[in-house]
């Protein structure tokens, strides 16, 4: 289907979080915050693929083009978890979970949060819903 926007590769990655957290931004902006390892022509090449793949948007309306990501850091991690989740983890939240739990030390904050989306999670599933919730 050629509507559907595809996953970012890991320096595609790079530039959206600098946009995310610069918001929109030129090429050379986004250069300058990546450190300029990564060149300017090679950042241009990179955000016109992105833009091909509708991962991020172009403003052509000034001389210099700016740039924004087309979607929500929150709205691309959960593509990105959504796609794992069923590639590795055969669709179980479940199992995904307890293995990112496993894999690193997890803050004693981090758990008071995930104890309160659990309780949050499981206090909303009480209803007719489907298993699992809507999340």
């Amino acid at each position: 289907m050629k509507g559907l926007r595809r996953k970012p590769t890991d320096a595609e990655l790079a530039i959206l979080t600098v946009l995310w957290s610069r918001g929109p931004s030129t090429v050379r902006q986004i250069a300058e915050h990546m450190g300029r390892e990564a060149g300017y022509t090679t950042i241009l090449k990179l955000l016109q693929i992105m833009t091909e793949k509708r991962l991020v948007v172009r403003d052509e309306g000034a001389r210099t083009h700016i740039y924004a990501a087309a979607y929500t850091q929150d709205q691309t991690q959960r593509q990105l978890v959504t796609d794992l989740l069923e590639r590795a983890f055969n669709g179980s939240a479940a199992t995904l979970v307890l293995q990112a739990l496993a894999a690193t030390k997890t803050s004693p904050e981090e758990l008071a949060e995930i104890r309160k989306l659990l309780r949050d999670t499981g206090a909303a599933g009480n209803d007719d819903s489907k298993p699992g919730g809507s999340r």
